[in-house]
């Protein structure tokens, strides 16, 4: 009897790992960001998260402020929007801009001029993917759901039907110009995070919350 039950299980794991798959965003070598010519294919670990990027040798200690750039909502055909509206990908870019400036201000002081000491950071929203109204909250109460967010949670990848959010980061030397770090990410929540999974643009939201702290963990 256990078998019998256990045959339709799979094959639901299997539709939900299909249709999850198909739905999932990669984000590209955005050809409108201005670094997007130094970006290299990223082949470390986190390249799930972080698929392209440049770094160069810095020593970050010696910058004590940053000026954090307006945040920019790209535009180029290559955008990962998909049939987002306007109002939807400005609430994002606001709360970009007010979450990355929270979380920089843990770690800099804010400037309004270059000077030798401070960064200036530029942020792209160059995409997202809105949470599948009804379908993603289910999963995370559907017993093959909950199986593939388990395995997606261990793993690090994105929840069933779940939202992210795409975007670029450029860190510049304030006074020189001189590009120092730049990087395309994605992010999402956790995959077992069901507060996130509600509103479609929570999870987009909560990546953008991690990617703040990822930032200033790599600016340390």
């Amino acid at each position: 009897m256990f078998k019998h039950k256990l045959v339709p299980l799979l094959f639901t794991v299997t539709a939900v790992l299909t249709l999850a798959a198909c739905a999932s965003v990669q984000p590209v070598a955005y050809n409108g960001i201005a670094s997007s010519s130094q970006l290299q294919r990223n082949r470390d670990d986190d390249s799930v998260k972080i698929p392209y990027r440049y770094t160069s040798p810095v020593t970050w200690s010696r910058y004590t402020q940053v000026m954090l750039d307006p945040v920019i909502v790209y535009q180029g055909s290559d955008n990962q929007f998909g049939d987002m509206k306007d109002a939807d990908k400005t609430a994002l870019a606001d709360y970009m801009a007010k979450t990355f400036a929270q979380k920089l201000a843990k770690r800099f002081d804010a400037a309004n001029q270059a000077s030798p000491h401070t960064l200036r950071v530029k942020l792209t929203l160059t995409g997202a993917e809105k949470t599948t109204l009804l379908v993603g909250q289910a999963m995370h109460f559907d017993l093959a759901g909950n199986l593939y967010n388990g395995v997606q949670a261990v793993r690090g990848g994105q929840g069933a039907f779940s939202g992210s959010v795409s975007y670029a980061v450029e860190v510049y030397d304030s006074e020189s110009g001189h590009l120092l770090k730049a990087y395309v990410s994605k992010q999402y929540p956790n995959a077992m995070n069901l507060p996130a999974a509600f509103g479609s643009l929570g999870a987009a939201k909560t990546g953008l919350d991690k990617g703040a702290d990822a930032l200033v963990a790599q600016l340390n």
